[in-house]
């Protein structure tokens, strides 16, 4: 079969390697002129190196990343909240958790792509799609070529999707009352003590931070802020952020000053409220066109790599009935994603949530909380739907 892929991305990427698998014909169209590196790093929890095992990437991710021990929760102060093993999580799934820089994970896509033939036209937006005879729809380029194929794969992000447009007729992304500021640390001297995800969490303010080695980490500062329109631009975003978090506990000032001032990146952040159709015609979406899940979530890429695995066992690789595998690809993956989108937007109001005695609340109620029985529920959810001991079979 042949398949045009829309974006390059960690969803199109992936995408591309499982049905290229599968023997199909795949081209992957991406609107950016250059590979994309954009974004701080990603952790693909084992949901996602289980996907990264069947396409025989572990041993490359393992080389470029970290391997975390634990995710803590904290509170602005310092003071321990909770704790996840992520270890015992690992053990319970199957699979070993590691953080990445999404700029290394997206050269490994793209180097398994090129050994592959796979071709990726950079430049190469998608401007309209257009319904055609037979269920075949047309997709125009910005550069102005014409592309057609027996399948068309939206994975062109969650603000510009052409192929969400064509799908759902609505392509208006939710803003979610919050902000992020993201970077990369690095430091001649360690920054961390060990390999862990450290969460602090404020008052309608959040600072998260992932280590892959004592010396690199990247972060996340967030915070709430309602004023979708409120967006000046920020002169040295960095400083606003040291600023913002100066009397927050180490090593936050360190990463912070560990960060080079002209790569700290101020982002407003949205998602897409569930879609029930992901298909029309032959034109599918998958990744974050198809799902948006805040960062909240720890699941946007692991959710993108589960796309691709989905869809090559549903396609397969023989005789294919196309519209049924379209709707059986559905059926699959929305009712879990839409579990993710809606858990992250409840943690997300949590989180930043300006009201003090709210604040002391969740942090008692995360002091409370039965480690162990939170990491089983983990691998539960994020297993449902995959070959995975400890997953859910829902």
């Amino acid at each position: 079969m042949d398949i045009a892929i829309l974006g390059a991305g960690i969803a199109g990427a992936s995408a591309a390697l499982t049905l290229s698998l599968r023997g199909h014909r795949v081209r992957l169209y991406e609107r950016r002129p250059e590979a994309a590196t954009m974004g701080a790093g990603v952790v693909l929890w084992p949901n996602a190196g289980f996907v990264l095992s069947e396409l025989g990437l572990s041993a490359e991710v393992a080389a470029a990343g970290g391997r975390p021990c634990a995710m803590r929760k904290l509170d602005r102060q310092g003071c321990a909240l909770g704790h996840v093993d992520v270890r015992y999580l690992d053990r319970l799934m199957g699979f070993p958790t590691r953080s990445i820089l999404r700029r290394d994970l997206q050269s490994i896509l793209l180097r398994q792509l090129a050994a592959r033939g796979i071709e990726i036209s950079y430049g190469a937006g998608a401007r309209t799609i257009e319904a055609g005879p037979g269920g075949l729809a047309t997709v125009r380029l910005d550069d102005g070529r014409s592309v057609r194929a027996d399948l068309i794969i939206g994975a062109d992000g969650r603000k510009q999707s052409v192929a969400r447009r064509y799908v759902c007729g609505d392509n208006a992304p939710v803003y979610q009352g919050f902000v992020n500021w993201i970077g990369v640390a690095r430091s001649a001297v360690p920054l961390m003590d060990v390999i862990a995800i450290c969460d602090y969490w404020g008052i309608g303010e959040r600072f998260g931070i992932v280590a892959l080695d004592p010396h690199t980490a990247y972060w996340a500062a967030a915070a709430a802020d309602a004023n979708e329109a409120d967006d000046v631009p920020e002169p040295d975003a960095r400083a606003v952020v040291e600023q913002r978090f100066a009397s927050w506990p180490a090593p936050i000032d360190a990463v912070i000053r560990a960060t080079p001032a002209q790569d700290v990146r101020k982002i407003r952040v949205y998602d897409h409220d569930p879609l029930d159709v992901w298909h029309r015609d032959n034109v599918l979406l998958i990744g974050d066109a198809a799902h948006a899940p805040l960062p909240t979530s720890g699941q946007g890429a692991c959710q993108a790599f589960e796309d691709a695995w989905h869809l090559a066992g549903c396609i397969g690789g023989g005789d294919i009935d196309l519209p049924a595998a379209l709707t059986l690809f559905g059926a699959r993956r929305h009712a879990k994603t839409a579990r993710i989108t809606t858990h992250a937007r409840d943690f997300a109001r949590m989180l930043f949530t300006t009201d003090a005695r709210a604040c002391r609340e969740r942090d008692a109620s995360a002091q409370r909380a039965d480690p162990i029985a939170d990491t089983e529920a983990l691998a539960r959810a994020w297993g449902a739907g995959l070959p995975l001991a400890g997953a859910a079979t829902g």
